[in-house]
């Protein structure tokens, strides 16, 4: 009788074949743990063979020219160039300086936060109103004012340098300096002062006054001379 050939699974064939990659691992890592614990020999074939040795990775040269960065320009240039800027348009708008002192810091006579001031602009007719801050931007100075048309509480902000701006002038001091920077607390009802058109007409009455009176001294002294 012929005998069957013996038809195995393809598991089994997988599973003899990594036995059979195991086995030839443990040989190998074996053969190079006594390799390594021998004296290396006098030929360099073997030695390369077995120790991989890593050169240095050296730089290969570039064919374009490398050159130093050059310096910071920072030393040579002020941090801040706004400030000259500022100056610069400020002397421009302002030649006189009586804009710059009426708002200035370090001015006794200066105008303050609660004082009512009136500001005149060449299209309509001058605001008046309380001063209820002062926004200090260099040129672009402003100042709030709030005042009363129709009975309707109305805010407004005026640039200070600005050409539209004809002329400031301050109508009545505050008899007590406030104690903020912002009053925003004149929006309240109990707070605001309402309308300031009886201390414009008190204000241009005294204005008149004086300029009458100094007229009449200069017509004397005139007429004294004749």
């Amino acid at each position: 009788m012929n005998a069957l050939p013996i038809r195995r699974p393809l598991g089994c064939l997988k599973t003899i074949l990594r036995q059979t990659r195991y086995h030839r691992q443990i040989q190998r890592t074996f053969a190079t743990e006594t390799s390594s614990s021998e004296p290396p020999t006098s030929t360099p074939s073997t030695t390369t063979s077995q120790f991989r040795l890593h050169k240095p990775k050296t730089h290969k040269p570039t064919p374009f020219a490398v050159y130093a960065p050059p310096s910071h320009p920072a030393p040579t240039t002020p941090k801040d160039p706004m400030p000259p800027f500022h100056a610069a348009s400020i002397a421009t708008l302002d030649p006189t300086g009586a804009r710059t002192a009426l708002f200035s810091k370090s001015r006794p006579d200066r105008a303050k936060v609660g004082d009512v001031l009136m500001v005149t602009t060449h299209r309509g007719e001058p605001f008046a109103g309380a001063l209820m801050q002062i926004r200090r931007r260099g040129v672009d100075t402003a100042i709030q004012l709030r005042g009363n048309l129709m009975k309707t509480g109305v805010e407004m902000w005026f640039k200070i340098y600005s050409p539209a701006v004809m002329g400031i002038d301050i109508i009545w001091r505050r008899p007590k300096r406030a104690r903020r920077a912002r009053l925003t607390y004149l929006r309240k009802k109990k707070h605001d002062m309402g309308s300031v058109d009886h201390l414009v007409w008190a204000w241009k009455r005294e204005r008149s006054q004086l300029r009458s009176s100094n007229k009449g001294k200069h017509l004397g002294t005139v007429f004294e001379s004749s």
